[in-house]
């Protein structure tokens, strides 16, 4: 019997195309000139025009340092701007959610290797690619004194949270698939959001392994044409059956004892993959300063994108939960860096400080008991409401990798 997964929507964000990308020849219409790009107090600027079909880059190559990438989107859909390792397929920085004729900065501390730059107009496809090196400018930009010793205590305590979180998420998942192995339907419904928190929380460090990220979490809406779907949401649909009037008409098809067994053990191993991943000395030494505060930026956009307009958990509706630990992700990754950006910009702390409380108390009005409401439950004002929010703490925290980087 076959299995109808319904119609598929257009993709709004995905992330699954990224593992595909290291497939993909680069694209010709991605264009850049050969001149490196001048520099202004140690920082090298770049500009980046993305299109619909072209992502123009002012220069195709750098030199190591403090590298900003200011990225114009001059077509007419959200674009998104990706540096890639050499691979193609790990995502060393990303910017995502540029509105036609927004100008965004990313900015990141880059070392000396070969890249990938990408930009994905419509934030779906492939990606319109190109080669990026960056030279070795024989210039230490490293922090000295206090300031490098806060920056190392923040990025030992921040890999120390996301190993900790993925050794929860690891436990949490064993549960979960125990139970729906099992056929105890209404226990891996219970453990479902309380074990998603510890993914969503450090959502950007599984992206940043491109492969992990499309299997684990990859939303119905986003699938590609042939592409298979696995993961999280595809449990979620099982558990959280939908009418046809809820699923475009179609009926669905439970899955078998033989798919329940394949794809929760997919998940399972997957988690795996991802706690030893994070548990190893290589990637402790990719966190620095930037990756932490751009990962504190990509959990906001993540709540913008999902969880504010009830696409992540369409099945469940436990978009809160997601919300939730997107936050608290963002907040860890800020408070972590705090005292350096108070030491360089007091009112950027001032006003990040004031934007998350207040996106907590938004947050802790839709508890109920140990956790929140169903999105569904929420009015249309409640839901205005935590979207203003949102924009609101958005606008500062992509200010946060340049007070504590430049």
């Amino acid at each position: 019997m076959s299995r109808t997964l319904g119609p598929v929507r257009p993709a709004r964000h995905t992330v699954a195309a990224l593992g595909a990308l290291v497939l993909l020849a680069p694209l010709a219409a991605c264009t850049s000139n050969e001149s490196a790009p001048s520099t202004e107090t140690d920082n090298a600027r770049l500009t980046v025009d993305s299109s619909a079909d072209a992502c123009s880059l002012s220069a195709s190559e750098a030199p190591s340092g403090n590298v900003v990438f200011s990225v114009t989107n001059t077509g007419d859909d959200v674009t998104e701007f990706y540096l890639l390792a050499e691979d193609g397929l790990r995502i060393v920085s990303e910017i995502e959610n540029i509105g036609p004729g927004l100008t965004r900065d990313l900015v990141l501390v880059a070392k000396p290797g070969s890249y990938i730059t990408a930009c994905k107009p419509g934030m779906v496809g492939d990606g319109i690619r190109s080669e990026f090196t960056v030279t070795d400018s024989g210039t230490d930009v490293a922090p000295t004194g206090e300031l490098a010793d806060q920056i190392e205590a923040a990025t030992t305590n921040y890999v120390a949270y996301v190993k900790d979180q993925s050794e929860q998420l690891l436990t949490g998942t064993e549960a979960f698939v125990a139970a729906y192995q099992s056929g105890d339907d209404e226990t891996a419904r219970e453990l479902y959001a309380s074990t998603r928190v510890h993914w969503e929380r450090i959502e950007p460090v599984a992206e940043s392994f491109g492969d992990l990220d499309p299997r684990m979490d990859l939303r119905q809406a986003d699938l590609e044409e042939g592409q298979e779907w696995t993961g999280w949401h595809l449990l979620e649909k099982d558990l959280w059956q939908p009418t046809p009037e809820a699923d475009g008409g179609a009926v669905y098809v439970p899955l078998t004892d033989a798919e329940r067994t394949q794809y929760a053990d997919q998940l399972l191993a997957d988690t795996q993959e991802l706690d030893d991943r994070v548990h190893t000395t290589e990637f402790a030494e990719l966190i620095d300063a930037a990756t932490i505060g751009n990962g504190a930026k990509s959990l906001l956009d993540e709540v913008a994108t999902g969880k504010v307009t009830g696409e992540e958990e369409i099945w469940s509706h436990t978009d809160l939960w997601d919300f939730q630990a997107n936050v608290d992700g963002a907040k860890v990754a800020y408070d972590g860096l705090r005292d350096v950006v108070l030491a360089q910009d007091a009112d950027l702390a001032g006003e990040l400080d004031a934007q998350f409380e207040t996106i907590q108390g938004l947050l802790d009005a839709q508890r109920d008991g140990d956790g929140f409401r169903l999105y569904t439950d929420l009015s249309t004002t409640e839901v205005r409401e935590l979207a203003d929010a949102v924009n609101a703490l958005g606008e500062p925290l992509s200010r946060l990798t340049a007070a504590v980087v430049l």
